[in-house]
C-alpha cells in the first residue's frame, strides 16, 4: 500500500512558475518510479512526467519538455514537478503517482500506474 498527498497548485498567471510535492508513504519510496498525469475540463487525463527511482532517469510529455521539471528526494519521501513558462492550456488538476513495478523504467499508460494521489488543482491565468 502507498498514500500519495500532492500540494502546491494555484491560481498562477501565464509566464509564471510553480512548484507541485506529492509526499508519499507505506512501501519504501526509493523502490519505485513516481508519475505525474494531469487532467483538464472535458479530457482525459494524460502523461506528464516521470522519474525513476533514484531520480537518475526522466520523461516528458512533448507539451511540457523544456518547460517542466521532475524530481525526487528519497530522504524526504517526496516527488516534485517544478513547472516553469506556464501557459493556460496547462490549467489541470495534477495527479501523482506511483508505479510498483518499474524502479529503473518508465511508464505513460496511466493503467501502468497502482496509486494515485487525490490531486491539486493548477489554474493558469493569461
Amino acid at each position: 500500500q502507498v498514500q500519495l498527498v500532492e500540494s502546491g497548485g494555484g491560481l498562477v498567471q501565464a509566464g509564471g512558475s510553480l512548484r507541485l510535492s506529492c509526499a508519499a508513504s507505506g512501501r519504501t519510496f526509493s523502490t519505485y518510479a513516481m508519475g505525474w498525469f494531469r487532467q483538464a475540463p472535458g479530457k482525459e487525463r494524460e502523461f506528464v512526467a516521470a522519474i525513476s527511482w533514484n531520480g537518475g532517469g526522466s520523461y516528458y510529455a512533448d507539451s511540457v519538455k523544456g518547460r517542466f521539471t521532475i524530481s525526487r528526494d528519497n530522504a524526504k519521501n517526496t516527488v516534485y514537478l517544478q513547472m516553469n513558462s506556464l501557459k493556460p492550456e496547462d490549467t489541470a488538476v495534477y495527479y501523482c503517482a506511483a508505479d510498483l513495478h518499474r524502479s529503473s523504467s518508465l511508464a505513460t499508460p496511466e493503467h501502468e500506474y497502482d496509486y494515485w494521489g487525490q490531486g491539486t488543482q493548477v489554474t493558469v491565468s493569461s
